[in-house]
């Protein structure tokens, strides 16, 4: 489905990602582990266009996105979540929401969109005509959750959806990213709460330096003295 190969991906003249290799298959939630600049957050926008990867391949069900623009990653079924929410905060929640429906073929499904979504998230059917200035930080990554949804993506990347919550709003969180899953979405989930993180996907890969330090399944990430080290500090 989603495979990234040998991606570099630099910030000025420093080196933020060296020759990464990941793959997603359909029906997979996984996980990107890492510290503090590992280059997570550099992947995720990466992938989604954001950020100009140097060398290297993105491809998505065969197609080659590498070079292509950021609302076009979008159109090939690919979502993002971005760490610290990025809403308009001057703007209503349902205002917010519909940005995500902006691309044609999601627009005929806006109303249903926004239905799951509230579906999803309560609180924010509520809020509907609240700015989102005015919300709490969980009810915002609500909202930010939902705006990426409202795209139908068929992958979602999520950049450090817990950073800064609440744990009863975590674990909300979580319970919804499950639920997103289960509808048939696939999940690249960067998280630095990483025994969540590893207990919710079936795959795992460890960033350090930008570079893939460790990759398998969750039970093995789970018990790996790096992951102690690297990530735990212990």
């Amino acid at each position: 489905m989603l495979e990234v190969a040998g991606l570099h991906a630099f910030y000025g003249q420093a080196i933020a990602l060296s020759g990464i290799d990941l793959r997603l298959d359909p029906g997979e939630i996984v996980a990107v582990v890492g510290p503090n600049g590992a280059g997570k957050s550099t992947l995720v926008n990466a992938i989604a266009g954001l950020h100009r990867a140097t060398r290297g391949r993105i491809v998505m069900d065969g197609r080659d996105l590498t070079r292509i623009e950021g609302h076009r990653v979008c159109d090939a079924g690919i979502a993002v979540v971005p760490e610290g929410r990025r809403l308009f905060p001057a703007m209503t929640v349902i205002e917010n929401l519909g940005l995500g429906a902006y691309r044609r073929g999601a627009r005929s499904a806006r109303d249903d969109r926004i239905a799951w979504v509230f579906e999803l998230f309560p609180r924010l059917a509520e809020r509907q005509r609240q700015v989102a200035g005015s919300l709490s930080g969980g009810e915002q990554q609500m909202v930010a959750i939902g705006r990426a949804l409202m795209a139908s993506p068929r992958v979602l990347l999520m950049d450090e959806p817990s950073l800064g919550l609440a744990p009863v709003v975590v674990d909300e969180v979580f319970r919804t990213i499950g639920t997103i899953h289960e509808a048939g979405v696939s999940v690249l989930l960067v998280e630095q709460n990483v025994k969540r993180a590893l207990r919710i996907a079936s795959r795992g890969y460890l960033l350090s330096e930008g570079r893939v330090v460790l990759e398998g399944s969750t039970d093995e990430l789970s018990g790996s003295d790096v992951v102690r080290r690297t990530v735990l500090g212990l």
